[in-house]
């Protein structure tokens, strides 16, 4: 009887683990020319999700790629975390995905194609919920399965959500649960004792498409999306180019149950720890924060929830939106302010 692929046997690192840390990317990024074209009213100079181009004073295209190796065993569901991933990008710049292009490198003397074709099927049931297609793309051969989309998005020029408006008196909603980058580590390593793969796979197949029109419709300050970096990561771009600090509260964060006992249990991917170690320049933790609930706010998440800079007054109404919408998980975990900026402080709890 044949075995079942196992994906994430073939691939060094998993998912968006696999990036290369935010230390190693930002000095090359600062080292290119200057983007002088008017017409981009986003690029890479703030560290955004996506990049956005003005077409029009009516419309501007969003513009993303993202793509890894595997972050599941299932080919099926690979396609369809990779696709949910890859537009996330969009609904975190405010945007609207229009269609895609697929990414793909595949060891085909190591698989059969029947797999690719469930990974490309697992893409396209995603976009579809989307309601875009994918109507192309690239594939080369690779040593390591690799997958993800180019995407194109639109959006109003003057409704932009970058992470550099972020005012001082916001709250912050987030509205995934952190943990997945732990819990597919403890999956690919066999160490998923309480199964926790299943959870981490329907919250990462969740598109941010609701979330994202929730958000977008009651005027947020600033918008990003939780992945490679780690929401601490994410936060640091938004603090940064918003020129704010910002303060989490960790008892309102919401982890996904198994991330706690795997990470007490020494269980975390390397990209996790790449974070940790940069944001050491930027992250202040209270005393009782310990260094496993530090990895907790750090880690690589694949797929991850929006993550929101909403004025005050506003807060529970966004909330309460975004829960009516299905959203349940949604919480206001930090607030930013105006001192130190850059910097991020992590309490415990604390009054919002």
């Amino acid at each position: 009887m044949t075995q079942p692929v196992r994906l994430t046997q073939l691939a060094k690192r998993a998912g968006c683990a696999a990036k290369q840390p935010p230390g190693y990317l930002f000095a090359l990024l600062g080292s290119l020319p200057l983007i002088t074209d008017p017409n981009v009213l986003v690029g890479s100079s703030t560290a955004d999700d996506a990049a956005v181009y003005k077409l029009s004073d009516e419309l501007a295209l969003v513009l993303t790629t993202d793509f890894f190796t595997p972050i599941v065993d299932g080919p099926y569901d690979f396609g369809a975390v990779a696709a949910a991933n890859a537009l996330s990008d969009v609904y975190a710049m405010g945007g609207k995905p229009l269609t895609a292009l697929s990414i793909v490198g595949f060891p085909d003397a190591a698989l059969p194609p029947e797999v690719l074709g469930e990974i490309l099927r697992g893409a396209a049931d995603k976009a579809a919920e989307a309601g875009i297609a994918i109507v192309g793309g690239h594939t080369i051969k690779s040593e390591e399965p690799i997958f993800g989309l180019a995407v194109v998005g639109t959006i109003h020029p003057d409704r932009v959500l970058s992470n550099d408006h972020a005012q001082p008196g916001d709250v912050l909603i987030l509205t995934k649960p952190l943990g997945l980058g732990i819990i597919t580590t403890a999956a690919k390593n066999g160490e998923d004792k309480l199964g926790a793969i299943t959870e981490a796979i329907r919250v990462m197949s969740t598109l941010n498409r609701a979330a994202g029109e929730v958000i977008a419709s009651h005027g947020a300050h600033a918008l990003t999306d939780v992945t490679g970096f780690g929401l601490l990561g994410h936060l640091r771009n938004v603090v940064t180019a918003s020129k704010v600090n910002a303060r989490i509260f960790l008892d309102r964060v919401p982890v996904l149950p198994a991330a706690w006992e795997y990470v007490r249990a020494g269980v975390s991917p390397g990209g996790t720890h790449a974070n940790h170690r940069f944001l050491a320049d930027w992250v202040t933790y209270a005393p009782d924060v310990s260094k496993e609930e530090q990895l907790i706010l750090c880690d690589a998440q694949t797929s991850g929830g929006l993550l929101a800079s909403v004025a005050a007054d506003q807060a529970e109404t966004v909330l309460s939106a975004l829960h009516a919408a299905g959203v349940s998980v949604a919480t206001i975990v930090g607030t930013i302010e105006s001192t130190s900026p850059g910097r991020i402080f992590v309490d415990r709890s604390g009054a919002l």
